[in-house]
């Protein structure tokens, strides 16, 4: 009797593993492979269980564009190559003398990288309390009037305009700021738009905060006719302290709050350090100085006053996939090649990011990275890979960070509203990164199982469809469904 018991049970357990394997294979051959809307798009399926068997596929092996689910491999590498406690670092120095309470000399501050300095997220120190850490310091070196300047020194990572296969109109947006050495309010500056009286007047353009010292805006925009809405378009680029604002507002919109990308962000951290000092009690307006504007002198000592340090990297992980903060992604990426190789710039990044996905065990087959947020038009990724790299993140001593850092439907983040409808019990199954771009919407992620399954491993990936996103979300996150509801 107890041999025929233990036989029906394990018969059992098959069965289940089976049925929910069919269940969702028999979903993608019943409903995706006869939807107009798939058929005519290049879609890549994989969801693999935690003993290796294929739950699912669909051109598993096709290398496509991964949209934001690109982050899920930035943060994982670099939680595994910087370590989660990793700190980015701040630094105050001086040069010159001090004499009188008067420093004959510059201050300068010295960038890490940290991408939350000056940041609104919750995630970061205030603002006001990291410059009264580095005022404090200031005076008590007796100093209370500065003769010289303030330099600012992003060279922690190697400026660059971004990768090559951004799209121009990625630059200016509010979701495109590229890594800094020396970044400030997540590199974006907020704006007012006010509209003329009647169609054909100037709009008014107002930098409101952060500042950025000698930006020259270029105000090109034009009052539109009544409930044309509001058409502004916003430009900038590193190589001259300019941006330009294009199109229009109608006259009935009203005043309008834009957030744009900042390219200077140093200059505004310098700017508004300035400000915070002469608040405080040290006289003097020094001006704010880009280190590739100055002549460094070989034998001008920097002398060390304090520094200041960043939340820990699994906290930014944490935020970076939660919400898909592209800036931080970007300097995740540009931090593992600073730290591994000593070049902060995006080739020696990438390069540095493979021989960590190696020596993880990783078989980067069907990968081609060009950035780390996935705003590239250029990465390439197989569903094979992704499974591939979580199973391998599984094994690693920082996988709780990581997995927790992943949104789940109806929780806060980018999956708020997926599965809206569905029992919590499907949706807390899941733990997943989703991606968006123009034709293309894909989820990476984990799946909790049943316990023969464990934790399923998934992609799945939409490219060049010709469908409206709203029209290919509904079945994608079916998919999801009927991989997580295996009772």
């Amino acid at each position: 009797m107890k041999k025929f018991l233990f036989v029906f049970l394990l018969l059992s357990s098959f069965a289940t593993a089976a049925f929910a394997q069919s269940k969702a294979q028999n979903y993608i051959d019943k409903e995706l492979k006869t939807d107009p809307f798939f058929k005519n798009a290049i879609i890549g399926i994989l969801a693999v269980d935690q003993n290796g068997n294929k739950v699912a596929e669909w051109n598993s092996n096709l290398p496509m564009l991964t949209a934001s689910t690109m982050k899920t491999i930035t943060t994982g590498v670099g939680l595994n190559a910087l370590g989660k406690d990793f700190k980015y670092t701040t630094r105050i120095a001086y040069t010159g003398k001090i004499a009188d309470n008067i420093l004959d000399g510059d201050i300068i501050i010295i960038g890490g990288g940290d991408p939350t300095l000056g940041s609104s997220d919750t995630l970061a120190f205030a603002i006001d309390s990291i410059f009264g850490v580095w005022t404090k310091a200031i005076k008590d070196l007796g100093i209370t009037k500065i003769d010289g300047n303030i330099i600012v020194d992003d060279s922690y990572f190697v400026r660059e305009q971004m990768p090559d296969s951004w799209s121009w109109g990625n630059f200016g947006a509010s979701y495109g700021p590229a890594a800094s050495g020396l970044s400030f309010y997540e590199n974006r500056q907020n704006f007012k738009l006010t509209p003329g009286e009647k169609a054909g007047d100037k709009v008014v353009v107002t930098a409101v905060y952060p500042q950025v010292p000698g930006l020259e805006v270029i105000n090109d925009l034009v009052t539109g006719e009544a409930k044309t809405g509001n058409q502004c378009a916003y430009y900038v680029q590193d190589m001259v302290c300019a941006s330009q604002y294009t199109g229009s507002l109608a006259v009935d919109k009203g005043v309008v709050n834009e957030t744009n990308s900042n390219r200077f962000p140093h200059l505004s951290c310098g700017y508004h350090f300035r400000e915070y000092l002469l608040k405080n009690g040290i006289e003097s307006l020094p001006e704010i100085l880009d280190i590739k504007d100055i002549e460094q002198k070989a034998d001008q000592a920097r002398i060390p006053i304090t520094e200041t340090y960043s939340p820990e990297l699994w906290k930014i992980v944490n935020v970076t996939n939660r919400i898909s903060n592209n800036m931080y992604a970007e300097t995740i990426l540009k931090t593992i090649g600073k730290e591994l190789t000593g070049t902060g710039s995006y080739d020696s990044s990438i390069v540095a990011l493979n021989r960590v996905l190696e020596e993880m065990g990783v078989d980067t087959e069907g990968f081609t990275m060009e950035d780390g947020s996935g705003l590239s038009r250029q990465n390439y990724v197989s569903p094979k890979f992704f499974c591939n790299y979580y199973e391998k993140m599984q094994e690693s001593g920082i996988f709780a960070e990581f997995f927790n850092s992943l949104p789940v439907p109806g929780g806060p983040g980018t999956l708020k509203s997926v599965l809206k409808d569905e029992d919590q019990n499907i949706k807390g199954r899941i733990h997943a990164k989703s991606g968006s771009l123009a034709n293309v919407r894909c989820y990476a992620g984990y799946v909790q199982g049943n316990k023969k399954q464990g934790l399923i491993r998934f992609a799945i990936l939409t490219n060049n469809f010709a469908a409206r996103t709203s029209q290919m979300q509904p079945k994608i996150e079916g998919f999801m469904k009927a991989l997580a509801n295996w009772k």
